[in-house]
């Protein structure tokens, strides 16, 4: 089976390594550094099991384990962790594997033999602990495309837009469609997206103005795209006091 071995320390990748290159049956086939990386490198290399650190500066573990959910067939996710047993309480669910650090190499095996696919009731533990550990926004956005899945800075998205079933995402370099809400990304996000629409979200750092576009019509311009959004007379007022504190 083939193996991603994700942790931001180089020691503790190459203790992993070693003990898996060591078991019969196994290959380590990539290692990445951080959650972002170990996302992209699951596309590239398609591993059976990831074993994927919790705690890494950028992407962690669980948001990039959120992820990879997203799959139609998820790699199985093995968490190498440094947490407190009252945190790995949330863990213990079927097929969800985790290792304490140092990790030994009886214990990985053992976790490796019994590894399976990430399901939803592993999504339940894993929002239990987000939950556990306070408000967390995402760091990045996922979509499925024909690439796998495709990651978007939130720093860098322009704005949301409900198309039809879908969100639309707008950043630097394209769009992307998200199977979410408006609602909760409102929710998540909270001051760092201001609504202009029923229909749309803006990110308050690319806010750039606001025109009449013809008499009580109104559009809001972005930095860094050309797009210019409608803006509802029900949100207007509010806009404006985002803008007036930029």
């Amino acid at each position: 089976m083939k193996v991603l071995i994700c942790d931001d320390e180089p020691l503790a990748r190459q203790r992993l390594s070693r003990f898996v290159e060591n078991m019969e049956g196994y290959e380590v086939v990539a290692e990445a550094e951080n959650g972002a990386e170990a996302i992209e490198k699951v596309n590239r290399f398609d591993p059976d099991i990831v074993l994927l650190d919790v705690r890494m500066p950028g992407m962690d573990g669980i948001e990039a384990a959120q992820h990879l959910s997203g799959k139609d067939e998820p790699p199985a996710i093995i968490f190498c962790t440094a947490y407190d047993e009252y945190a790995l309480e949330a863990f213990k669910v079927d097929a969800i594997g985790y290792l304490m650090k140092p990790v030994r190499a009886e214990d990985l095996g053992e976790a490796l033999n019994k590894a399976s696919r990430l399901n939803k009731s592993q999504m339940q533990a894993l929002n239990k602990v987000t939950q556990e550990e306070g408000s967390r926004r995402r760091s990045h956005i996922s979509a499925k495309t024909h690439k796998g899945i495709e990651l978007v800075p939130v720093d860098d998205i322009r704005y949301f837009r409900a198309d039809q079933k879908y969100v639309s995402v707008r950043h630097s370099k394209g769009e992307l469609l998200i199977d979410e809400t408006l609602k909760n990304l409102e929710e998540e996000f909270g001051e760092a997206f201001v609504r202009i629409h029923r229909n749309s979200l803006v990110a308050v750092r690319y806010l750039n103005g606001m025109e009449l576009d013809s008499p009580g019509h109104y559009q809001v311009k972005l930095k860094g795209v050309d797009d210019k959004l409608v803006v509802s007379r029900r949100h207007i007022a509010a806009l404006r006091k985002v803008m007036q504190k930029l």
